[in-house]
């Protein structure tokens, strides 16, 4: 029996289906009994879940509903555990072809309707014939889906031999067209030797679920040490919900050929939070990766963040360290540039700002010690009356255990650097240059500091330091650090002269 579908008419139409009509499933329709995620952090994600199927001897047609939207078709591994050499599946279909208001409309254009209309003197509905000429909705090129569509105005229709625009009413359709579906779904042609319930196992890779890690660090009042929570923070824009499932992460720069499947979900912000009163991760070690596991299950809904934490440490010790680079970036843009070798004009640019880094080790002795995937680190400081404030946040890099991370939180505002270019010659016909700076830095804070001076010598390779008033180190070719150490309300100064020179 065909079962009609109703429709509201103009522009924002919406899908109404007559109660009690629910799509029947096919003979072999397989439902999850159970699931395992393993989630990337390139916006990937393989899936392993185990279904059952009612299987006949020969052929049967099985369908895999509540399959993500974002699913690789191409990626799909299919196993029979009940009849592993007896089962194989002949073909596959990735139908996606969901319900939606343009889609049903464009499967009736030309074909006759009908208009369902109240009649203000006695207030009873009655039926208006009529012919639908066009949907109100363009198709829109590289898009999937719902997302395909944009409206541009009413539906178009012939009522009573006259076109109209918009017309009023709730638009009817008789029933609902075949080739749509509700929800994504495989459809497999399978043959089996056997006939019965068969239990089996589906896995096959899908976008549109991700995770990376966040992380709060509480620093302490004298800024020597901190407390780091680190939380993992899981989206599902796949399309579908997993219930019950386990869950486990891969950090690391896993290569991925992009394709399709690639960012075409969003999901929006919901919210969850998990008990922190124990380690909820393992870590082991995939290939060069690393894998987390969540030793319980989960369940990850479809449209919805979740938050689980990852790890914790307390009082890990920490340094504060303040940093002028009197250049900045600047000098990368002129980096080995033959152009600007001998114009004095380049390198006098004096940037006043003065960065303040926190850095830590991922150290066991730290009270941390496992492998930190990269993230968002913000980080926070109580005031004088008690309460937490922000003060800052930076990115790190996936952090190995035992190694240090730096994060950049802001500029000081009672450091002041200042930084001129004293003195510029040139000799044997402009393949020799001689340049001298002076580099202050003064201290306005109520106690003393220690300022790292970094600077750039990026007009050429080859260089030398020919004189400096303080010691120095060579951090690598294009870095020098000079430390000054600068009292209350006092100045700290760097003078040198560098010598570059070209063959």
């Amino acid at each position: 029996m065909n079962t009609p579908v109703l429709l509201c008419a103009g522009t924002l139409a919406s899908l109404c289906l007559s109660p009690g009509s629910p799509a029947q499933p096919a003979p072999g329709f397989g439902e999850r009994t159970s699931v395992d995620l393993t989630i990337y952090n390139q916006n990937l994600s393989l899936v392993r879940e185990e279904r059952t199927f009612a299987l006949g001897r020969g052929t049967t047609t099985v369908v895999v509903p509540d399959v993500p939207a974002t699913i690789d078709g191409a990626s799909v591994h299919f196993v029979s555990l009940t009849d592993p050499e007896g089962v194989r599946v002949l073909e596959q279909n990735y139908q996606y072809d969901l319900v939606h208001q343009a889609r049903l409309l464009e499967r009736y254009i030309g074909r006759d309707v009908e208009f369902i209309r109240t009649d203000p003197a006695t207030n009873r509905d009655y039926a208006v014939p009529g012919k639908l000429l066009s949907t109100g909705f363009v198709q829109q090129p590289g898009y999937a889906n719902a997302y395909a569509y944009a409206g541009t105005g009413g539906i178009i229709a012939e009522v009573n031999g006259k076109i109209e625009i918009s017309p009023a009413g709730r638009l009817v359709l008789p029933a609902l067209p075949g080739g749509l579906v509700l929800r994504p779904r495989l459809q497999w042609l399978v043959s089996s030797d056997r006939e019965g319930s068969h239990r089996s196992e589906v896995s096959y890779l899908a976008g549109g679920l991700s995770w990376r890690a966040d992380y709060v660090v509480l620093l302490d009042r004298d800024d020597a040490s901190l407390d780091l929570t680190g939380w993992v923070t899981l989206t599902n824009g796949s399309g579908t919900s997993f219930r019950n499932a386990g869950l486990k992460l891969v950090a690391g720069d896993v290569n991925v050929v992009q394709n399709e499947i690639a960012g075409l979900m969003k999901a929006q912000r919901a919210g969850s939070a998990a008990d922190a009163a124990a380690p909820q991760f393992t870590q082991t070690n995939l290939f060069e990766y690393k894998l987390y596991a969540l030793k319980r299950r989960t369940d990850v809904a479809d449209n919805e963040t979740k938050q689980i934490e990852l790890t914790a440490g307390r009082d890990v010790p920490a340094r504060k360290t303040f940093i002028y680079d009197g250049l900045g970036d600047e000098w990368r843009s002129w980096f080995h540039n033959y152009s600007y070798r001998g114009q004095g004009s380049f390198g006098q640019q004096s940037n006043p700002r003065v960065g303040v880094f926190v850095t830590f080790r991922n150290s066991e002795k730290g009270g941390l010690g496992m492998p930190l995937p990269k993230g968002k680190v913000r980080v926070y400081k109580r005031d004088d009356d008690g309460r937490e404030q922000f003060i800052g946040e930076d990115q790190i890099d996936h952090t190995p255990k035992d190694e240090e991370a730096r994060l950049y939180l802001g500029n000081a505002f009672d450091i002041v650097g200042e930084r001129v270019q004293k003195d510029f010659k040139t000799y044997a016909a402009g393949r020799v240059v001689e340049e001298t700076f002076e580099i202050k830095v003064r201290n306005h804070k109520e106690g003393a500091a220690d300022v790292q001076v970094y600077e750039h010598p990026w007009r050429w390779a080859q260089w030398e330091i020919t004189s400096a008033n303080t010691e120095w180190s060579k951090v690598d070719q294009s870095t020098m650090r000079f430390p000054l150490h600068i009292a209350r309300d006092g100045e700290g100064l760097v003078k040198y002269t560098i010598r570059y020179s070209w063959q």
